[in-house]
């Protein structure tokens, strides 16, 4: 599992209860091995919705998913006798993911989640298979989940099958660090697989737990990516000695974005009582400085509304019923209608790949001004006397003139992937599922935009570094002066040329691990 980042707060506990989770949760879970407990009323609410496909078997009634086919073969009734196996070849035919694995904190994100659906008690599962799957959790037993095969509708269908295999003693599984075939897995953990009954293959499969977990866990890195961006525009803007008079709250209170007045708070905080500042508060015949540094609360601050909007889509989903059909069992005594069960189309991820689009475009554009900044530090027509490309011997030593290319190369890729996935559509299941969301291919593009954003951060911090220190002996404020010392933990000052490689993986490593994580809260 990855190491848990000094940003995520670990709790006593999550106790799923149906109920939207936040993006807190989500990490502490699935970063931090946080332990997950079920409510007793959500185990009452599970066996109420359980019952209800028991009495609609009993009765010999036609229900979609519970004794029939499914998608283009729902009008194939299925003998009673043959339900278990039913939803068994529903597991094993849909199990077509391919590519690489998901890795094991976005796999922990899919069981909580997933868990959490079938606690709202609308699944019409039995209780084991709940407690199962929290129990795959706090034991450490993650399923290998290929990450591509999802369109997003019915759900997540072919990832939320291999993790359905496991719980079915089947497919393969991650324990302790070991690959292991699913059975064994549960086996060293302590755990018996589950024979799934009607309709519970189908409750595992229909949802969206695997674009929203994937997209749950790149939202919370991108957010505290774009408080990072403000750290990294604060040293650059003290290294090219510009102003921050662009930021005073006069300005931002007459546009009120709350993400723009947030952001530019933010970099009022970083600058306060710098003396490279008050060197050129006068006789400086510049007037005002390039957009990339003047305009960081327009930008940054328009990213962090973004973010805050696609956050509480994620949240929402995480405590939201999307399977189908879904089990509404009637209040006990109050009616002597037995409930209804009712198919629709919650398992559509619409509402998630419209919001992961729009957040790669945010962070797509925060890599975009944060690139400009790393130019204007480097260049030598326009970096206000700072030795070119920040070398310590321009022209026997290159310094920092590659470390810009891999910036361009990285935010041309963001730019590619960040259009939406969500405008293409190819109609499955033999015309049935006839519009789908794709929701999944815009949570692993948002992942490798914010992975690649993370990295054209570190560059500037490395950069804005370098550039403060030709400003010596004046100092910074204390913040960027706390900042530029972060960096210097990581990476050492540039002497002479060297593998830049190694410098900005360790950056890039260094910012998703939260080692910046207290200019980020």
């Amino acid at each position: 599992m990855a190491t848990r980042p000094n940003t995520i707060a670990f709790m006593d506990s999550v106790v799923l209860d149906g109920q939207p989770l936040t993006l807190a949760e989500i990490e502490a879970v699935s970063l931090a091995a946080c332990p997950v407990a079920i409510a007793p009323a959500a185990l009452t609410r599970v066996a109420a919705s359980r019952a209800l496909i028991e009495e609609i078997l009993a009765a010999g009634d036609t229900v979609y998913g519970v004794n029939t086919g499914f998608g283009k073969l729902s009008d194939v009734r299925i003998p009673s006798g043959s339900l278990a196996q039913l939803q068994t070849n529903l597991v094993r035919s849909h199990s077509a993911g391919v590519g690489r694995p998901l890795s094991e904190p976005e796999v922990r994100a899919m069981l909580l989640l997933r868990a959490n659906v079938l606690a709202k008690g609308f699944s019409g599962t039995r209780p084991a298979l709940l407690e199962l799957l929290v129990a795959l959790l706090n034991a450490g037993v993650h399923p290998v989940i290929p990450e591509k095969g999802s369109v997003g509708a019915s759900g997540d269908l072919a990832p939320l099958a291999h993790l359905a295999l496991v719980v079915i003693g089947e497919g393969a599984a991650l324990y302790r660090g070991e690959k292991l075939p699913g059975a064994e897995a549960l086996r060293r953990a302590g755990l018996e697989p589950i024979q799934l009954a009607a309709k519970e293959g189908l409750a595992l499969l229909n949802g969206t737990q695997a674009m929203n977990a994937v997209g749950a866990l790149a939202v919370a890195r991108a957010l505290r990516l774009a408080k990072l961006a403000d750290v990294a525009g604060a040293m650059s803007l003290e290294a090219l000695m510009g102003t921050p008079a662009a930021f005073d709250p006069r300005i931002h209170n007459a546009r009120p974005h709350p993400g723009q007045i947030a952001a530019a708070a933010h970099l009022v905080r970083l600058l306060a009582g710098s003396e490279i500042r008050e060197s050129h508060r006068k006789h400086d015949s510049r007037v005002q400085d390039a957009y990339c540094l003047r305009c960081m609360p327009q930008v940054h601050g328009a990213v962090r509304g973004v973010l805050a909007h696609v956050a509480s889509v994620m949240e929402t989903e995480a405590g939201s019923a999307t399977d189908n059909p879904l089990i509404f069992p009637s209040p006990l005594s109050k009616t002597q209608n037995r409930g209804a069960v009712l198919s629709g189309g919650n398992f559509h991820g619409a509402p998630l790949a419209y919001a992961l689009d729009y957040a790669a475009i945010a962070i797509t554009d925060l890599a975009g001004i944060t690139e400009r900044r790393i130019d204007r530090l480097l260049n030598p027509d326009i970096n206000e006397g700072l030795p070119a490309f920040l070398s310590p011997d321009p022209g026997l030593s290159s310094g920092f003139m590659i470390a810009q290319i891999v910036a361009a190369a990285l935010i041309n890729e963001c730019q590619v992937l960040a259009h939406p996935a969500s405008t293409g559509n190819i109609p499955t299941d033999g015309g049935k599922e006839d519009h789908v969301s794709m929701g999944m291919t815009g949570a692993i593009k948002l992942r490798n935009i914010v992975e690649n954003a993370e990295r054209v951060v570190a560059i500037e911090l490395m950069c804005a570094a370098q550039g403060i220190e030709f400003r010596r002996p004046l100092k910074s404020s204390p913040e960027v002066e706390r900042a530029h010392a972060a960096v210097r933990a990581v990476v050492p000052r540039l002497e002479q040329d060297r593998v830049l490689a190694t410098d900005i993986d360790a950056l890039a490593a260094a910012v998703q691990a939260g080692v910046f994580g207290e200019w980020c809260d």
